[in-house]
Order: C-alpha cells, then sequence, then structure tokens
C-alpha cells in the first residue's frame, strides 16, 4: 500500500466512515449513528479528516472544539458550533488492515499541529474499552474524577493534556487548508509506540 493521503472530510465519504465507525463500535454499543456522527462534523469540519487509499476510505478522525472537562454525548447530535480553547478528539478509527503501520499516530500529530496552529490550549478525549492505556503514553492525563454521560459505558475515562505553543514562525492555518504533516503518506512498516495493531479508539 503506497498511495495513502490524509484530507478533509467531505461529504461524499459518509458511507465510508459510517461502516468504518459501526464495525469499530456497534458489537460494544458504542455506535453513534450517521447524523450524530455528522453533526461533530458541521460542528469543525476544518478538524475532521479522512486516511484515503486506492481502495477508498481506510480511517477518519472526527474532533471538534468543546469546553474542558466536558464532552460531546453520544446518544445525542451536536446542537451548534462550541467556542472553546480546547480541542476534543472525538474518535479515530484506522481500518483494520492499515493498522500496525503508524498511520493513526500520524493523523493525531496532524490535528495537534492544526489545534497548536489555531491557538488551542489543550487536548481532551474519552478513553473507551480501556484506551487508556493508548493514550497516557502520548501525554494524556486521565482525570477519573470528571463525570461522563452514560452513552460511553462504565469503564470509559476522561483524559486531557495540554499544548504547547505553536512555533512563532508557523502561521495559522487558512480554515480550508490541511496541515503539512497530514497531507501525502508514505506508511511505516513500523507500529508507531503506544498504537497497536488492534486498537480504534474513540
Amino acid at each position: 500500500m503506497t498511495d495513502l493521503r490524509i484530507r478533509l472530510l467531505q461529504e461524499d465519504d459518509w458511507d465510508g466512515v459510517v461502516a468504518l465507525e459501526e464495525r469499530a463500535y456497534a458489537a460494544s454499543g458504542l455506535s453513534e449513528g450517521r447524523e450524530a456522527l455528522r453533526s461533530r462534523h458541521r460542528a469543525s469540519p476544518d478538524t475532521c479528516f479522512v486516511l484515503e487509499h486506492a481502495d477508498g476510505l481506510g480511517g477518519y478522525l472526527l474532533a471538534l472544539p468543546y469546553p474542558l472537562f466536558r464532552c460531546p454525548d453520544l446518544s445525542r447530535a451536536e446542537a451548534g458550533g462550541v467556542r472553546a480553547t480546547n480541542m476534543h478528539l472525538h474518535d479515530l478509527v484506522v481500518a483494520e488492515e492499515l493498522r500496525g503501520r503508524g498511520l493513526a499516530h500520524r493523523m493525531l500529530r496532524g490535528l495537534e499541529e492544526t489545534a497548536r496552529a489555531r491557538g488551542y490550549r489543550t487536548m481532551s478525549l474519552v478513553a473507551v474499552r480501556g484506551s487508556q492505556v493508548v493514550w497516557a503514553p502520548l501525554g494524556y492525563r486521565a482525570r477519573p474524577e470528571i463525570g461522563l454521560p452514560g452513552s460511553y459505558g462504565p469503564e470509559a475515562l476522561y483524559m486531557a493534556m495540554p499544548l504547547s505553543p505553536a512555533a512563532a514562525s508557523v502561521a495559522v492555518q487558512a480554515p480550508a487548508a490541511v496541515p503539512a504533516a497530514v497531507q501525502e503518506l508514505t506508511p511505516s512498516t513500523d507500529p508507531s509506540p503506544g498504537f497497536p495493531p488492534r486498537a480504534e479508539v474513540g
């Protein structure tokens, strides 16, 4: 697999995104459904990406501004855009056949670059199904005191980390721009630390 690229999520990607999401989460009761997923994208289309290859979509990432120590409810669509200094990584899925190549890590780093360039101070996520062991080595701190919507299940854990400021030489991206770090990709043969091949994390 040599032709891989990360680009902004587009309207005609939704069948592929929904199929990936259902494969990742339906068995554990965490699948949100198309409308809820689309509402996350509508809230922040410039921070939602897909991993594209010759055979279709190989992954996606949905992120949106959300107040620190709060998170979307999986059972509800977003009502509208939220102003916040925190960027919330809502969902990151890589197809089974592409795992173990460091692609999730590259998508995450691209989001972090975007968030820094736009002045966000922190990033957060909800670790499900024990995935906190994936996120902790990447700098995310568990906050077990933060209550979560019941839609995440009893073992979900809120996690957050500070973002170091972007370098002074980095210009703020135009709304439709994709950072260089998340454009064309040459897949690595080595998995990135902290992203075991089985991981699809939300």
